[in-house]
Formats: C-alpha cells, structure tokens, sequence
C-alpha cells in the first residue's frame, strides 16, 4: 500500500496551517506529492503498467492545479510549500 494511515497524519501535521487543519493546499499538496513519488518509484520496476500511469498523471494536473490556485491566492505559502516540498518551480 502506498499510503498508510501513519504516515498521512504525519503528513498532515508536518504541513498544516492551524491546529484542524487537514485539508489546506498545503495538506493536499504534500499528500498528492507522497503518493507521486511512491508511484514514480513503482514505474521503475513496472514499467508497463499503463493503467496506474493514468493515475499518475491525474494526481500531478491535480497538484498542479492546486500548486496554481495558491500561487494566486497567497505567493509566500506557495514558496514556502514548493521550497519545503523540493519540487522544480
């Protein structure tokens, strides 16, 4: 299994903004970021599974929609997040 519930509440309360917070841009970013890399790494020793590709690609243009959305709304938490997340932009 890719994501256990261990390790999304750590998640959760590594990138939460406030103390309920658990579903901010910043939350959903870092879960859809685990779930990218575990797949990333499922595809080198998999590389004909097309169908979870599929599925890959949906969870980056859904980060990337959100990554876009807080760019907009607030450019110092979208730094923050990309810097702490070490993704490209």
């Amino acid at each position: 299994m890719a994501l256990t519930k261990e390790r999304k509440t750590g998640l959760i309360e590594d990138f939460r903004t406030h103390v309920a917070d658990t579903g901010s841009p910043e939350v959903q970013v870092a879960i859809l970021s685990d779930r990218i890399s575990y797949l990333t790494e499922h595809f080198k020793t998999h590389p004909k599974d097309h169908h979870s590709r599929r599925g890959l690609l949906m969870l980056v243009g859904q980060r990337r929609r959100l990554l876009d959305y807080l760019r907009k709304r607030n450019p110092e938490r979208y730094a923050e997040i990309i810097q702490r997340l070490n993704l490209r932009k």
